[in-house]
């Protein structure tokens, strides 16, 4: 009987794990390279172009990509960015059109795919803007308060009820109504850290953490590098505190693929790109999987 129970087990954790490496061969990643917005699998497999733009980001069941066009502005200076989103297999783009504004950039698809987030100049400021994913129904989600005091780095919280941001001073977490739910300082958390407009935030599936980029409190001694090195950090949003990840290389850009992993891009000493790793939360053994790109997203497990 007792082999029989053992037996049963192991035939478990079998099936478990073919499960497992079945779902990481259906899953894909988005990033930019050069001018263009690129899909490969997970493991870097398979890379294709897609279409010109930048800032992607792949919906969670991995068919979709938004992403931002990019262009001059007829009318004003600056660029013009419309919100777009191209579907993976056919390669049809469709522009959002109901969108207020010609300059908006950085989609983030909604954990269920509903909805896409994005940055929006409206009134001479930046704002959070939304929509849903059929681009109808825009609204402000969060508007620059006080005035000139605008939000970045917004990812949702894994049940799409309320989201992260942070103003270059606080990480925030908001309910959908624009009301505050908890804030850090930025400074305490990183030991004297900063960040910038187009760092990034993520929340881990399990809605435990949230993992970040920032400017790290120190000089670079690299040649080929101008201002302070990158790092990333672990924020546990029960304990409030907050450690840093793969303290080895310069690493920026996280995105989460499990509670344990995440995507990254990583520059290595003598570099003059950064490419796309996979990385552990114990910053050991970081895997290479795409050369020369940036802003990874991963569809849903």
């Amino acid at each position: 009987m007792k082999k029989m129970v053992l037996l049963a087990y192991a035939v478990a954790a079998f099936s478990l794990s073919i499960a497992s490496l079945a779902s990481e061969s259906q899953r894909k990643i988005a990033f930019r390279r050069g001018g263009n917005v690129w899909v490969a699998n997970l493991d870097g497999t398979a890379a294709k172009k897609i279409v010109v733009g930048s800032w992607p980001n792949i919906s969670p069941d991995g068919t979709r990509i938004a992403f931002n066009t990019e262009g001059d502005a007829k009318n004003r200076p600056g660029p013009e960015r419309h919100i777009a989103i191209a579907d993976i297999a056919s390669g049809k783009v469709t522009v959002l059109k109901d969108i207020p504004s010609d300059n908006c950039f950085g989609p983030v698809w909604s954990s269920d795919g509903s909805q896409i987030a994005f940055y929006i100049m409206s009134e001479n400021d930046w704002h959070i803007g939304v929509v849903k994913s059929d681009g109808s129904g825009f609204r402000f989600l969060k508007k620059a308060e006080p005035k000139g005091n605008s939000f970045w780095s917004m990812c949702w919280a894994p049940d799409d009820r309320s989201f992260f941001c942070q103003d270059l001073t606080h990480l925030y977490r908001f309910a959908l109504d624009g009301s505050l739910i908890k804030q850090w300082d930025i400074g305490k958390l990183t030991g004297g850290c900063s960040m910038s407009s187009g760092d990034r935030l993520d929340a881990s599936p399990d809605g435990r953490h949230i993992i970040f980029d920032v400017d790290l409190n120190e000089e670079s001694t690299r040649k080929n590098w101008d201002g302070p090195p990158p790092g990333i950090f672990l924020l546990d949003l029960e304990s409030g505190s907050a450690t840093r990840v793969g303290k080895h290389d310069f690493v920026w850009e996280p995105f989460w693929l499990s509670n344990d992993e995440f995507l990254c891009i990583m520059q290595k000493e003598n570099e003059n790109e950064p490419s796309i790793y996979r990385m552990s939360l114990n910053g050991k053994n970081p895997k290479p999987l795409v050369k020369h790109a940036r802003t990874p997203s991963a569809s849903a497990p």
